[in-house]
């Protein structure tokens, strides 16, 4: 029954992917004063690039070829293993949060290397600023991991997400300020204003984007899509287990199901409205804000220390 419920939330998290950046573009549009694409937008563009040809720069080598679908079947696994349906990870294997984060730096390394694979001078600059923001962002992920591991006594998110569901996580305070600080890195790390990766507007952002096409293209922009849903679901599975199923009977698994859905849709639906609320700032001031997520996950860890 595990491999059931990981294979079905997998499976959902990449079906639903394209859906959720579609409302996200759409209370974008209706903030801005505008009618917008449809929600059904991002489905449609990825049939569109599905059947066009496969063009590739001349100079793009073996890195560039397999980095789009190792960029999604990562995600894929990782979405696996989360005790997204259930509180206990389906696949305990993959429910570690160092293998987690192992799996997460996996996409970025090889999103960065198959800019420099291309040849192109905009891609390569791309690759560097993921690879920047990913230095920027991830110490407060790996932060307040240490601080839940600590806290939970254990480095499953299983046993993390059972143990904030049960209110049996200590120091109650580090915990809610190491959820703080991990809804601020999570927000950063789905890629939203200012920290996003533009769609079209500039080559310079979009790194091996602008070197890719038709089956590939679509691969890696729905595996952008599934990084937020992963990113958000991790976010849902430590900090929010509400309506998680306790147990693998049925009715639980359909409630479980069902609050996932409502979770989503919620996360979502808040990472929208805050990302339409700020403004673009340059690039090189984007230390700042990590920093600040950074400062929030060190405090977690004070309050960890000293017990409250």
């Amino acid at each position: 029954m595990e491999i059931v419920v990981a294979i079905v939330q997998a499976l959902l998290l990449v079906a639903a992917a394209p859906l959720m950046s579609g409302i996200a573009r759409k209370i974008r549009a209706k903030m801005h004063s505008r009618q917008g694409a449809s929600v059904f937008q991002d489905y449609y563009d990825l049939a569109k690039l599905w059947k066009r040809t496969e063009v590739r720069a001349g100079t793009a080598g073996l890195v560039t070829r397999i980095m789009p679908p190792l960029f999604l079947a990562t995600f894929v696994v990782i979405a696996a293993g989360l005790p997204l349906i259930t509180r206990a990870c389906p696949v305990p294997l993959l429910g570690d949060v160092i293998t987690v984060l192992y799996l997460m730096a996996l996409p970025r390394f090889v999103f960065s290397l198959a800019s420099i694979d291309s040849g192109a001078s905009y891609t390569s600059i791309g690759g560097i600023r993921e690879l920047i923001v990913g230095v920027l962002v991830e110490p407060a992920l790996m932060l307040v991991l240490v601080v839940m591991a600590l806290a939970c006594g254990s480095t499953n998110v299983g046993t993390m997400a059972t143990s904030v569901a049960t209110f049996t996580a200590t120091p109650p305070v580090a915990v809610v300020v190491a959820g703080v600080a991990f809804a601020i890195a999570c927000y950063m790390e789905m890629g939203k204003v200012p920290f996003d990766m533009a769609e079209a507007e500039q080559e310079i952002q979009e790194g091996p984007l602008a070197e890719l096409s038709g089956p590939s293209l679509a691969m890696l922009k729905l595996g952008m899509s599934v990084k937020q849903a992963v990113v958000a679901g991790l976010f849902i599975a430590l900090f929010l287990p509400v309506g998680a199923a306790a147990s693998m009977a049925p009715l639980d698994l359909i409630v479980g199901f069902v609050a996932l859905i409502v979770k989503m849709l919620v996360v979502f639906l808040v990472v929208s409205v805050i990302e339409n609320a700020v403004i673009r700032v340059r690039y090189k001031y984007l230390g700042r804000y990590t920093w600040f997520a950074v400062g929030i996950a060190a405090l977690s860890f004070v309050f960890l220390i000293i017990g409250i």
